[in-house]
């Protein structure tokens, strides 16, 4: 198998799925929906659906109502990147290589487009109820995506992370760790369990899942703040240096970055072994793990 052909195949075909569920940019409201859109279509490695699939695959899922939601976390995720890159939270100009939402479009539209994209996520995840033959598992897939997404997951780890910016030097590990596994993490053991309980996972299985996710999306967070270190602009398609601008303290600052490179390791390693305990074996998966915390971008 050639990794990178595959990574390119199976991205055309979630990219395709996830435009398949874009709104049509018309009537009055047509400004915010090109907001949302210009968003959403700037690209990005659609990380999160791919685990998904991925992961429902794993799981002997072969059905179709996997697509709403596939479309649906990447509505979440870039909804996120919105309001995280507005002057009230990071005040980033550039992302994914061109200028920022808020840039384009104004703050105030900025702030209904990620609206518009976390409301638009839930009512296409919904459209799986019709293509499923157990709605019981899409009510289950639906109930945990929503609550990876919310105050005691992703904004959960938003607001501990905005806070923790005013207290400098007052961060922990502890702490760090918080925002890390409910930023970053949640989304990603999102996709995964989704795509899990889609599949018909045991109970025992999805757990196992949601610890994989959890150690992927520190693993990954980990690699972010050492790229913001080591990366270059042309690689990340953002500002380098930002994080010690705005002195924030990051896994690097607290730990050093021989650490972070060795917990880093450590985390994916165990990630990867929790996955070859399954019964079936994703091969696709197990790489795409190793390429995520040893991207360069």
């Amino acid at each position: 198998m050639n990794f990178e052909e595959e990574t390119e195949k199976r991205t055309r075909w979630v990219e395709n799925v996830i435009q398949s569920y874009l709104p049509k940019e018309t009537g009055f409201q047509k400004t915010v929906l090109a907001a949302m859109n210009y968003s959403i279509l700037a690209g990005g490695k659609r990380l999160r659906p791919m685990l998904m699939k991925e992961t429902y695959e794993l799981f002997g899922g072969s059905g179709r109502e996997i697509e709403p939601f596939l479309a649906a976390i990447e509505m979440v995720h870039t909804y996120s990147l919105v309001h995280d890159d507005l002057p009230a939270m990071d005040n980033d100009e550039y992302r994914r290589g061109r200028k920022t939402t808020h840039v384009i479009y104004g703050e105030a539209m900025a702030v209904l487009a990620g609206d518009g994209l976390l409301n638009l996520a839930f009512e296409t995840a919904a459209k799986a109820f019709t293509l499923c033959s157990d709605p019981a598992r899409v009510g289950q897939a639906l109930a945990l995506f929503a609550a990876k997404a919310g105050v005691y997951g992703m904004i959960g780890g938003q607001c501990a992370d905005v806070e923790a910016e005013e207290k400098g030097s007052e961060m922990t590990e502890e702490l760090l760790l918080f925002i890390h596994a409910h930023k970053t993490a949640a989304l990603i053991q999102s996709a995964m369990m989704t795509g899990a309980v889609l599949a018909g996972a045991s109970g025992e299985d999805v757990a196992k899942i949601e610890k994989i996710g959890y150690n992927i999306g520190i693993a990954f967070q980990i690699q972010d703040d050492i790229l913001d270190v080591t990366g270059t602009i042309e690689e990340l398609g953002k500002p380098i240096g930002s994080d010690e601008r705005n002195h924030k303290v990051t896994y690097v600052t607290l730990k050093g970055m021989k650490q972070a490179q060795a917990d880093q390791k450590e985390l994916s390693g165990e990630a990867v072994l929790l996955l070859r305990s399954f019964e079936r074996r994703n091969l696709f998966l197990e790489d795409m793990i190793e390429a995520l915390v040893t991207r360069k971008k």
